[in-house]
């Protein structure tokens, strides 16, 4: 039995994760849980599951979970806490899905206790790819990918040689606002980015699917993943969300992993790998009734969010992190009516215009560009400049 902590089990994939879990008792055990401040749902699932260790980085609805909980359970308390609940808790696998750049510290500290890591923070690579996959090498160590598009181009990936890969393709929906003409951006709302077309996911990465910066964010992520050149990493629409990836091999030829939209299959798959389980519930793609699959090149001139994580990526060092924190910073911003949805775009082009890039030598160094890319877009937005 794979003994498994999950950090952000309240949270879309954790609660799918839990579901995997709950459906396989003799494959997949919960040993610890960890979450920010739902300490209800928290207490419910250590209730349900008989948790013996739990994290909860809000010291107040710490101290709420503790109550309800009672003895059962060993709830530790904040940033600190977590890392600490990593080190004594014994575990096979450590599914790594809190939002945003919070997932770094953590997936690295799991990866120095020599635990395997089923990766869903597509942030940790972005902001930390170089120190996190190195590191991932020297405790040889295995970051197993739980986003639907980098599970699929894993699967495709099975029993090939790297010299036999020439292209990686991302699949995207294009979000809620694929066809919004570029002139409306300005009054698109935060209840129309949350009405994603297929997915139901958090807040966050719902809105950087409709600004495309999740694209964006994949793309640097597949790079580290799979040590694929940016420029052979393409991205295409699919709007039916049905080809999950895809890749293209060296003889033109092309392999696409296909399904119906479902997070609990990557999830499974990198909790099972490299065996398969039957998901319950899953349901299988009509053939007779599936209609078209439809292609689409993305907009950049709409949607920048691309080229711009291109740019980062290719120029290294601490520009992905800036990226990625500008963006997070500002998603928040818009989450919070604050900003406008054009903004998130000026935003982050504007952050990287004025960035010094530094080389990544340690955590302390992302942390230092995380800090001064939240730092940037808070300052903007409490001077009012115009961006």
């Amino acid at each position: 039995m794979k003994k498994i902590i999950i950090l952000g089990s309240t949270g879309s994939i954790g609660s799918q994760a839990m579901d995997v879990i709950e459906a396989n008792p003799t494959a997949f055990s919960v040993v610890a849980v960890a979450a920010y401040s739902h300490w209800q749902k928290l207490a419910k699932q250590i209730l349900t599951h008989h948790i013996m260790f739990a994290c909860m980085i809000d010291p107040a609805s710490a101290q709420r979970l503790q109550a309800e909980v009672g003895e059962q359970c060993t709830v530790f308390v904040g940033r600190d806490g977590l890392l600490q609940l990593l080190d004594e808790v014994d575990a096979d696998m450590v599914l790594t899905s809190l939002v945003g750049a919070a997932g770094i510290e953590p997936t690295l500290k799991a990866i120095d206790k020599g635990i395997d890591i089923a990766l869903a923070n597509k942030e940790t690579l972005v902001a930390a790819g170089e120190l996190v996959m190195k590191r991932a090498a020297e405790k040889n160590v295995a970051i197993l990918p739980v986003d639907s598009e980098h599970g699929a181009i894993f699967q495709c990936l099975q029993g090939r040689k790297s010299e036999e890969v020439d292209a990686l393709i991302i699949t995207a929906s294009g979000g809620p606002h694929f066809h919004t003409p570029k002139q409306l951006f300005d009054d698109i709302t935060v209840s129309s980015c949350l009405r994603h077309p297929t997915w139901h996911m958090g807040n966050k990465i719902t809105i950087d699917s409709a600004t495309m910066f999740n694209k964006g964010l994949e793309v640097i992520e597949a790079h580290w993943l799979f040590s694929i050149p940016f420029e052979r990493i393409q991205v295409v629409i699919q709007p039916q969300s049905m080809i999950h990836s895809m890749v293209q091999f060296t003889d033109m030829s092309v392999l696409a992993q296909l399904g119906i939209p479902d997070m609990r299959l990557p999830i499974q798959y990198a909790f099972s790998y490299p065996k398969r389980f039957a998901v319950k519930g899953a349901k299988s793609i009509n053939w007779q009734t599936l209609g078209e699959l439809s292609f689409f090149t993305p907009d950049d001139d709409k949607f920048p969010s691309l080229p711009l994580a291109y740019e980062a990526g290719k120029i290294g060092g601490t520009m992905p992190c800036v990226l990625n924190a500008i963006n997070e910073e500002a998603v928040y911003a818009f989450l919070q009516k604050r900003i406008s949805f054009s903004q998130i775009f000026t935003m982050v082009a504007q952050g990287m215009k004025e960035h010094q890039v530094m080389p990544i030598m340690s955590l302390a160094d992302i942390q230092a560009a995380d800090e001064w890319g939240r730092h940037w877009v808070r300052q903007v937005i409490d001077n009012r400049k115009g961006v």
